[in-house]
């Protein structure tokens, strides 16, 4: 019960930081947020190799969003955190530093038809390569030094706790360097478990499902 209760805690701590940040294309994502009273789907933990630089995402948390990691460090292994590939997709390097898990949406411990709401962890040194999809996204990293690309623009580096929105169908791709990425995400509109389009591929090529 003690376990549930901090699941609780942290996502009405992630609704309070977001209702914060006061942004624009975070709005309609909050005004479809459903109550959090219990949670209302059971999720069983799962563990994955990323796990092992949880620790380090404390060391390049923002001011605003360091309470957030702190949470999320404290409860990782109770979470379940999934893959979207396979080796054959990305190599199995790619495997042991990526990882997501899912907090509101069709899959995590509180349901919603309407959005999904979860954590993106990159170990470091690696990319997750350009990819689109129908829903609406804003990520919002909560740590730093990372690099960030939309469409064709230049890579680029994105404060903690600055969203980054992504329209239906932008192509965009992340890149960490030294240190880890721990980034919220949330997604509306559409299939909230549709497959993601890698732009590297043909159009008529298998695409892969996930979030990003």
């Amino acid at each position: 019960m003690k376990t549930e209760n901090n699941i609780i805690a942290l996502i009405i701590a992630i609704h309070d930081f977001l209702e914060g940040l006061n942004e624009i294309h975070l709005k309609p994502f909050l005004a479809d947020w459903p109550s959090v009273k219990c949670l209302t789907r059971s999720v069983l933990p799962n563990d994955l190799p990323v796990l092992s630089y949880m620790p380090e995402t404390v060391k390049t948390a923002g001011e605003k969003t360091e309470i957030i990691v702190n949470m999320l460090v404290s409860l990782a292994i109770h979470l379940a955190w999934g893959q979207t590939y396979s080796a054959q997709d990305f190599g199995v390097g790619f495997l042991e530093k990526y990882g997501w898990t899912e907090f509101i949406g069709k899959r995590g411990p509180i349901a919603s038809n309407r959005m999904a709401c979860g954590c993106l962890f990159l170990g470091p040194q690696i990319e997750y390569p350009q990819h689109r999809h129908e829903a609406e996204e804003v990520y919002v990293p909560l740590t730093g030094q990372t690099l960030w690309q939309q469409s064709s623009q230049d890579w680029a580096q994105r404060d903690p706790g600055l969203p980054i929105h992504h329209a239906s169908w932008v192509p965009h791709a992340m890149r960490t360097e030294k240190t880890p990425l721990l980034a919220l995400y949330l997604w509306r509109g559409g299939n909230l478990v549709q497959k993601s389009i890698f732009t590297d591929v043909r159009e008529d090529a298998p695409i892969h499902p996930g979030h990003g």
